[in-house]
């Protein structure tokens, strides 16, 4: 019998990496050091490009589940618990990190003092730890699609 079918969630998965790498690794800190953006002019392209990202990654967790709803495969198979983390994670920015982030963004764009905070480290260990889930996720997913072939 061959096994279940994968490709919507391993290409949801591996895009969803392509997105985290290209944003929060790179284009997060980059615009930064580009010849005439101030620092207000940063973060709002930051808040909006977050904004986005957060959105475009929900879209692309949903398309895993329902592929996994669809094929009536349980969450918990083929290393679903990275999935569930990798999601937890994504909530937890969604629902409070980004805003705290957000808040701080407007405050210092309006040229408010702003204390110190971890908060942009513990994102950037919270893209780490969703990164490495979604990478062993995608792997074990393209594991299993490729043996019932």
């Amino acid at each position: 019998m061959k096994d279940k079918n994968y490709a919507w969630a391993i290409a949801a998965v591996f895009i969803w990496i392509g997105f985290v790498g290209a944003i929060s690794f790179m284009e997060a800190w980059l615009k930064f050091r580009a010849p005439g953006i101030t620092v207000a002019l940063g973060l709002g392209i930051g808040r909006l490009v977050f904004q986005v990202l957060n959105k475009i990654e929900m879209v692309l967790a949903v398309v895993v589940i329902v592929n996994f709803l669809w094929q009536k495969i349980p969450l918990h198979r083929k290393g679903g618990v990275l999935f569930l983390v990798a999601l937890g994670v994504l909530v937890l920015q969604t629902v409070w990190l980004l805003p705290a982030l957000d808040e701080r963004a407007v405050m210092m764009m309006e040229g408010q003092e702003v204390p110190d905070s971890k908060l942009h480290f513990v994102y950037v260990a919270l893209e780490l730890i969703k990164t490495v889930c979604l990478l062993v996720f995608g792997a074990k997913l393209l594991k299993a699609n490729n043996a019932g072939r």
